[in-house]
C-alpha cells in the first residue's frame, strides 16, 4: 500500500529498527538522520532525566546538521523531528545499549527470574516553529527463570 498522504514531513532522528517499523506500519514516509553525539558524555543520576537529556541532545545535534544541508529547502509543509532514547534499569543501575554481543548475553542472563524497568523518552520538534514537546514513560518487566541458557551461548 502507498504511504499515507501527510500535511507534514517527518525526520526520524534514530537508527532504531523498532522506531522505523512503527512509522512504516503507520504508513508514514520519513527521512532518517542520526545524531553524532557522545552519549556516554551525557550523565544523569535518574534514568528519566538521562533519556530526556539524550533525546534533547540528539535533537539539537540533528538541527545543527540540518542547517548545513538542503533537506529542508523548498519544503512547504511543517517538518517534525522525532528523537528518542531508552535505557534499562536493573538493580538500581542504568544500563544503556550493550557494548557488544557478549555484554548483551550477560545482561539477558542476569535478568533470569528477576525484573528490570525500561525507561524511554520521545521528543517531537516542529522544525518550522522551533516548538517541541516530549515526555518519558517507564515499564516494569518481570522475567521467568530461564531453565536453559543454550540460546544465550555462542
Amino acid at each position: 500500500m502507498a504511504a499515507a498522504e501527510s500535511s507534514f514531513k517527518i525526520i526520524l532522528g534514530s537508527s532504531s529498527m523498532a522506531r522505523q517499523r512503527i512509522l512504516a506500519e503507520m504508513r508514514y514516509e520519513f527521512t532518517i538522520m542520526t545524531a553524532d553525539i557522545d552519549e556516554k558524555s551525557i550523565r544523569k543520576e535518574k534514568p528519566e532525566d538521562l533519556v530526556t537529556a539524550l533525546a534533547e541532545a540528539k535533537a539539537i545535534a540533528i538541527m545543527a546538521r540540518l542547517q548545513h544541508t538542503d533537506i529542508l529547502k523548498n519544503v512547504a509543509c511543517p517538518t517534525l523531528l522525532i528523537t528518542a532514547d531508552t535505557v534499562v534499569v536493573y538493580k538500581g543501575t542504568i544500563r544503556e545499549k550493550p557494548c557488544n554481543e557478549d555484554e548483551a548475553r550477560e545482561f539477558i542472563k542476569g535478568y533470569s527470574g528477576g525484573h528490570a524497568a525500561v525507561v524511554g523518552s520521545v521528543l517531537v520538534t516542529n522544525l518550522n516553529s522551533g516548538a517541541s514537546k516530549g515526555g518519558w514513560e517507564s515499564a516494569e518487566i518481570l522475567f521467568y527463570r530461564f531453565t536453559s541458557t543454550t540460546y544465550l551461548t555462542k
